[in-house]
């Protein structure tokens, strides 16, 4: 499936970018996450502790338990 997984705060700086257009088979948002730590070291760095962060999924809040079935959007 195809996802914008959208950046606010300090993440958007860590990372360098507002967005991004992820193509995964991610079950969870936990499993995003595991896929996008891998994508740079700015990613890794702005997921290091997840505990810290709130999530989205089509911008309702959501769990990093929350399955991603049929989502358009996570926002972190």
């Amino acid at each position: 499936m195809r996802l914008t997984v959208l950046y606010f705060a300090w993440l958007r700086e860590r990372i360098g970018a507002p967005r991004d257009v992820v193509d995964t088979d991610a079950a969870t948002v936990a499993d995003l996450v595991a896929e996008l730590v891998t994508r740079s070291e700015g990613h890794a760095l702005a997921f290091a502790d997840v505990n810290s962060l709130r999530v989205a999924v089509d911008q309702d809040l959501a769990e990093f338990s929350t399955p991603l079935a049929d989502a358009h959007e996570v926002a972190f």
